[in-house]
């Protein structure tokens, strides 16, 4: 297992912590193998953009309810934290929070002065300004590329304030300039919930069960009924409370481990948390293997047991007959890496072929060194080989250049705005946000049926095709897609 040191206000980054990548191009199989031989990152001699790790952090703090959040740089910088204040809302109804509470998000609002001066008086301030008009459970203080640069200490100036308000007033270091791979902002943000809210467990439970994820809906009550638990849903809708006895839960499972890989392996190392180290239930082999792992650890098997018979008995002929539905056709996925890796699980479940990725990282492993965690590795093993699989870093000339060569039947997204390429080319895309839609059994079918209504509902794309204007030219688009990935030869 990677060292963790809540001691430590930072964390390491993930090319430093996991040896993670963001520049590859071959097929998924080269890239599993190269991984576990000390694969190395390539660069690109050309970029057109990068996620920001500030916004990942965000992603995470945001979300929980009696919390406020304050962005200590520019306002602009703030700007992703509204994002997720929109998110927060409209997915609340997945979850069954009738009336979510108001976000509270605000700027220090650095100016040029403060870059001069320093912004830690300005930082103080605020903080006290914020608890006054919100009376928050606990701030978090997330860190700009500005901050970080004009080198404030954010740690003191959080620590004075904590003392002075009594509630937890929490650095988060997560200045983009920090690292290339954007889920680092993931695991800034879960160290600072670790060393400041996760408090070490009055006594142990057995009915709950710590499920990190993003905003997905609740299917886990019902997988977990069986095994007499509930979840603890990490961090959308949680709260400082439910946060700080998490130590307590009987496991911690994940949603995608691009996610929580640093958070369960905290959970497990420093608080006795076991962590499911199988790969998230994608495709029916993963989900047989992952409702066996939980079971095991539970010590209720015989629960696991019955509950897949039940669920495959229930699932598996629609699953069939979606699948003779879908033969022959393929698909193209874009993502984050766990996501994307699910993403294949489903299509070879399915029966399309996976003809090529986009996938935003990828980490060679994971914070619990287990080999058992591997989705990609779990999605070759059970469904063969993915050609034209680019690992990228959101480089979206290069998308845009394969799909137009590749011409899927189908373009399946994780992220909004990646679906635009597919329809500016005349090919079907899917975005679904909700990570849990495609778990279990019944999520290979509710997919599947999804896939097939997405291709069945062409004709608006294929219109589109013939009046869209393409900001990359034909030249642009002559070239190899990797023409610019160090080390890449041009066909």
């Amino acid at each position: 297992m990677s060292e963790i040191n809540l001691a430590n206000p930072e964390v390491a980054v993930r090319e430093i912590r996991l040896g993670s990548i963001t520049g590859f191009g071959g097929s998924a199989e080269e890239l599993m193998q190269q991984s576990r031989c000390g694969l190395k990152d390539k660069g690109r001699s050309f970029s057109q953009c990068l996620g920001c790790s500030t916004a990942q952090a965000a992603c995470m703090v945001t979300l929980i309810q009696d919390a406020a959040v304050i962005s200590h740089g520019p306002v602009g910088c703030s700007s992703c934290l509204h994002e997720f204040a929109f998110t927060y809302r409209v997915n609340s109804p997945l979850r069954g929070i009738g009336t979510p509470t108001p976000r509270r998000i605000f700027s220090t609002n650095l100016a040029e002065r403060d870059t001069i001066y320093g912004g830690a008086e300005k930082l103080a301030a605020a903080i006290r300004e914020v608890y006054a008009r919100t009376k928050a459970n606990a701030i978090f203080v997330l860190t700009t590329c500005a901050a970080g640069i004009i080198g404030d200490d954010t740690e003191s100036v959080c620590d004075e304030a904590e003392e002075e308000l009594s509630i937890p007033v929490i650095a988060i270091f997560c200045e983009g300039f920090r690292s290339k791979v954007w889920t680092s902002g993931f695991d800034a943000g879960y160290h600072g919930i670790a060393r400041k809210l996760i408090a070490p467990p009055r006594q142990r439970r057995t009915d709950i069960i710590n499920v990190i994820n993003f905003w997905g809906s609740d299917i886990f009550s019902e997988w977990f009924a069986p095994f007499g638990a509930k979840p603890n849903f990490i961090t959308p809708y949680s709260t400082v409370e439910s946060l700080k006895y998490a130590s307590e839960a009987a496991a911690t499972i994940q949603a995608c481990q691009t996610l929580g890989s640093y958070l369960g392996a905290v959970l497990e190392k420093e608080f006795g948390v076991p962590e499911i180290k199988a790969a998230p239930p994608y495709g029916v082999a993963q989900t047989d293997h992952w409702f066996r792992t939980l079971g095991k650890l539970m010590g209720k098997e015989d629960e696991a047991e019955a509950l897949i018979a039940e669920k495959k008995k229930e699932y598996l002929p629609g699953i069939a007959a979606l699948r003779e539905k879908l033969q022959g056709k393929t698909a193209y996925v874009t993502g984050g890496a766990a996501h994307g890796h699910a993403l294949l699980s489903i299509l070879g479940e399915l029966g399309l072929t996976a003809i090529g990725a986009s996938i935003f990282h990828h980490d060679p492993l994971y914070d619990n060194d287990a080999e058992d965690a591997d989705a990609l590795a779990a999605s070759v093993k059970n469904y063969g080989d993915v050609p034209n699989f680019n690992v990228c870093n959101k480089q979206e000339f290069e998308l845009v250049n394969t799909l137009s060569r590749l011409r899927p039947d189908v373009l399946l997204c994780r992220h909004g705005g990646m679906t635009l390429w597919g329809a500016k080319l005349g090919i079907p895309a899917q975005l679904i946000g909700d990570e849990h839609f495609g778990m279990g059994y019944e999520g290979i079918v509710r997919y599947g049926e999804r896939i097939l209504e997405t291709l069945e509902n062409d004709e608006f794309v294929k219109n589109l095709e013939k009046h869209a204007v393409n900001p990359y030219t034909k030249w642009w688009l002559s070239q190899d897609p990797l023409t610019f990935l160090e080390g890449h030869k041009s066909a």
